[in-house]
C-alpha cells in the first residue's frame, strides 16, 4: 500500500507560483488504478485547505519520481507555469542531483556511465542494450562514489538525462544495484516499496521572475 502524509511537514518551498515537497519513500506521485494513495491528490487536497471559498484550485507536478524513490518534486500552482518548466525539463535547463546507496562499488570511484537504455514496457523495466538496439536512447550521469556506514557506499549522481529507471538500471548494470531494488538485483532487504535512492537537489530558473532556485533536500536514509 501506499501511504498518506501530512503535507505540510514536507514542504521544501512555496509561493504563489510552485509547490517544491520532500516525497518519503513508497508513496505514489500520481492515481493508479488500485486508488492508492498518492501524492498528487494529497496536495491538491492541501491546495482547497488554503482556499476553501474557491470553487477552483489548479496544481499538477511538473515531473515524477518512482514510488520507491525519495526525494524533491516540483509542482506548479498554475497552468503558464507548468508549461515554463515542463519547458525548462525539456530543454535540459533544470539540474537534478541525486544520491544512492549501493553494497558495492566499481574500481573507480569518479566519473561518468553512459549507457543505451531500452524501456521494456512488458516486464515494466529499464534494460541497458547495444547501441545498435532500434528504440535504444542514449543516457548519461556524473557520479562520485564515497565510504558509507556498514560498508555501503554512497553515490552523489548529477543526471543528466532522465530516462525510465534511468539511474537504477545504469547501477544494476555496472555491478552496483542499488539498495532493496530487487527488480534490477539488490538481495539486500531496505524497507517495504523502497530503495536507497533520494532526489537530493533540484536547480531551475523560477518560472515568473527567472530567478535561479537551487532546492536541496537531505534523504532520511533507512540503515
Amino acid at each position: 500500500m501506499s501511504i498518506k502524509i501530512n503535507v505540510p511537514d514536507h514542504i521544501l518551498f512555496e509561493d504563489s507560483s510552485i509547490l517544491v515537497i520532500n516525497k518519503p519513500c513508497s508513496l505514489m506521485v500520481e492515481p493508479d488504478r488500485n486508488g492508492h494513495p498518492n501524492l498528487l491528490q494529497q496536495v491538491q487536497k492541501y491546495e482547497r485547505s488554503l482556499r476553501p471559498k474557491s470553487k477552483e484550485i489548479y496544481v499538477q507536478h511538473v515531473h515524477r519520481l518512482d514510488r520507491p524513490v525519495s526525494g524533491i518534486v516540483l509542482f506548479a500552482r498554475k497552468k503558464s507555469v507548468l508549461k515554463n518548466l515542463s519547458e525548462q525539463f525539456a530543454n535540459r535547463q533544470v539540474k537534478k542531483y541525486y544520491q544512492a546507496i549501493t553494497e558495492t562499488a566499481p574500481t573507480i570511484k569518479e566519473g561518468k556511465l553512459e549507457n543505451y537504455l531500452w524501456k521494456d514496457k512488458k516486464n515494466k523495466q529499464a534494460v541497458i542494450v547495444d547501441p545498435l538496439h532500434a528504440e535504444a536512447e542514449k543516457v548519461l550521469l556524473d557520479y562520485k562514489i564515497t565510504p558509507y556506514k556498514n560498508n555501503f557506499h554512497l553515490w552523489d549522481i548529477r543526471l543528466h538525462t532522465g530516462k525510465f529507471h534511468q539511474i537504477r538500471a545504469q547501477l544494476a548494470a555496472s555491478g552496483c544495484p542499488i539498495l532493496g531494488d530487487a527488480l534490477y538485483g539488490s538481495k539486500f532487504e531496505y524497507a517495504p516499496n523502497s530503495i536507497a535512492l533520494h532526489a537530493s537537489s533540484l536547480y531551475f530558473n523560477h518560472p515568473q521572475t527567472g530567478d535561479p532556485i537551487q532546492i536541496k533536500a537531505d534523504p532520511l536514509w533507512l540503515i
